[in-house]
This record gives structure tokens, C-alpha cells and sequence, in this order.
């Protein structure tokens, strides 16, 4: 049985469209079109993915009232997923690796969601495999699951492309660069600008650890980058993605230009600075006439206790 949206759920998941800006932190690198994706209702891109999936899912019956929705994301998701289910007014369960900052956790809480750990040592797939458990359980469970669920990338294919699309200089886009977490972002901007005709070039900015030290993300790659994590995506796969390059970049270098787009005015996390200095390079590379355009996948809010801030707490005025 199909279901109508009920009267409290104020946004569909056509989302008022976030500006497209062109970013310059310094004269001499090319400007970078960014889209503004922080600006969504629950602070981040994942809005899109969520509202996609669970209205969806809400429309063709699979989700009701009586319905518990249960996610494994260590962040961004489960934020989006815990608004949207509070606007459609269902339960929500965020599954979570221990060691998360405490301002997701009361994000999260605030909307009405609930929390399950998971070791901090077995990470994201840990979390993934306990949403599989707890539908074992219960079969009536409703999982999203963003790693493997094609509308994760339609949201982005059929909405946040098309705006790009209608925001773009010329409606023209040479490339499109983002970090891969889910890859649903990636894989959708470049299936959606792809599909209306522009000969765009997929760019995987991944983060390489030099320093540091391991957190509770940490994946083969980089611990630094929130939500930027390795080889759990079925989504993220060279052959959704033909011509793929992947432009490397030191992740203390994605954290300090995370601190220079804050301090110019865009609140932003640690995957906006990777995603800018990747576009960078990417722009570069392209020659000084391409139009490249990156993602600001989310808010700095939910960063204030980690290391991105720890310089700012530790300042003097």
C-alpha cells in the first residue's frame, strides 16, 4: 500500500536548490565552481540522498508510520536520515562506531534519533554488519544502505547534476571532482552531466595519511577525512566511472585548506578542503580554460571537537 506524505514533512526531496560559487583562496590557482551542498536543511549533501530514498520508499509503501529506519553512517547520513525521518515521523536508529564527535551524537538526538555503538576497531563495516543483524531480527526494519543502494546516486544524478547543469557558465562542466565515501556523490554528478551531453571527466580526490594518528574512520588510506572512507562502496566502481582519474592529496593539506575556506567564510568540514585542493590540481592539470566544479559536502558544526579546531581552541585573542 502506498502512503501520502504526511502534513508535517515541510520539503520533498526536489530540495531548494544550493548556489554554485566560484572559490579562489589564492591569486595565482584557477577559481573553482563549488557547490555549496552545507547549505542544505540538516547541514550536508547527505540530505538529498536521504530525502530521495526514504520519501521514495515512503511513496511505494515499503516505508509507514509504524516503520524504524536504521542507517550505518558515522556522520553526515545519519544526520540527514534522522531530519527526514523526524519530518515523516518515523523512528530512527543510527548505527555508529564508538569515538564519534559528541556533536553528531546530539545532532542525531536532537531530531529524535537513537544511537547503537559499534567498536570503534571494526569501523564502518562493523556498523554495517550490525544494521544487517538487527534486520535479521526484526524483518520490518527499513535499511537505507547508502554503500550499496543506487538511489543514492540517482539523488544526485537526476537532482543536484541538473542544478550544476542550470548554474554553470555556459552549462558546461570539464570535470567534476569529490572524495568518495559512498561515492553515490561522484557517481551521480558524473552519470547526470554525462547524460546531458557534457564530455566531463570523473575526479576521485583521495586523501593520503602522512601524519597523524588513526580515528575512529580510519580506512587504508587517510584517518583524517570524515567520511571519506576505502573499498566498502559497491557503488564507487570504475566501470560507472570510465575515464576516472584520482588526483592524491596529503591530508594535512585538506585540513589546513578546510581552516582557509573557513576563515574566508564558508563553514565548512574537513571532505571541503579535500575537494577544493583536488579540484585545484584537477583545474591545473585541464588547462586554465576548464571548468571544474567540487562539492562542499557539509557543515563545520559538527567538527568543532576535532582536530580541525584544535588550533582555534587553542588560540589567544
Amino acid at each position: 500500500m502506498t502512503h501520502p506524505l504526511p502534513q508535517q514533512n515541510t520539503y520533498s526531496h526536489r530540495l531548494a536548490p544550493t548556489p554554485l560559487a566560484p572559490v579562489q583562496i589564492d591569486a595565482s590557482d584557477p577559481p573553482i565552481w563549488c557547490k555549496l551542498e552545507f547549505l542544505n536543511p540538516s547541514g550536508s549533501t547527505k540530505d538529498r540522498i536521504a530525502r530521495y530514498i526514504l520519501e521514495k520508499a515512503w511513496r511505494e509503501g515499503r516505508i509507514g508510520p509504524e516503520s524504524t529506519v536504521v542507517e550505518a553512517s558515522s556522520g553526515s547520513t545519519s544526520i540527514a536520515m534522522a531530519l527526514a525521518c523526524a519530518q515523516l515521523g518515523v523512528r530512527f536508529i543510527a548505527v555508529m562506531p564508538e569515538g564519534v564527535s559528541n556533536e553528531r551524537i546530539l545532532i542525531i538526538r536532537g531530531y529524535g534519533g537513537r544511537i547503537r555503538f559499534t567498536p570503534k576497531d571494526t569501523g564502518v563495516r562493523g556498523a554495517i554488519a550490525e544494521t544487517q543483524r538487527m534486520r535479521q531480527e526484526d524483518p520490518g526494519i527499513f535499511l537505507p544502505c547508502q554503500f550499496s543502494n543506487p538511489e543514492n546516486s540517482d539523488a544526485h544524478r537526476l537532482g543536484t547534476a541538473r542544478e550544476i547543469l542550470d548554474q554553470a557558465p555556459g552549462g558546461f562542466v570539464d570535470a567534476v571532482v569529490s572524495g568518495v565515501g559512498t561515492g553515490g556523490t561522484l557517481v551521480g554528478l558524473f552519470q547526470g552531466l554525462r547524460d546531458a551531453g557534457c564530455p566531463v571527466a570523473p575526479v576521485h580526490a583521495r586523501p593520503v595519511e602522512l601524519s597523524g594518528s588513526p580515528d575512529v574512520e580510519c580506512c587504508s588510506f587517510s584517518c583524517r577525512i570524515p567520511g571519506v572512507v576505502d573499498s566498502i562502496s559497491t557503488i564507487f566502481r570504475s566501470e560507472a566511472l570510465p575515464g576516472l582519474m584520482t588526483i592524491e592529496v596529503d591530508d594535512s593539506d585538506a585540513i589546513d585548506t578546510t581552516r582557509q575556506l573557513i576563515h574566508r567564510g564558508f563553514p565548512v568540514g574537513p571532505s571541503s578542503g579535500l575537494n577544493y585542493r583536488a579540484a585545484v590540481l584537477a583545474a591545473r592539470a585541464l588547462g586554465s580554460r576548464a571548468q571544474v566544479v567540487t562539492v562542499f559536502p557539509d557543515r563545520m558544526e559538527r567538527y568543532f571537537t576535532t582536530e580541525l579546531f584544535r588550533p582555534m581552541q587553542c588560540a589567544s585573542d
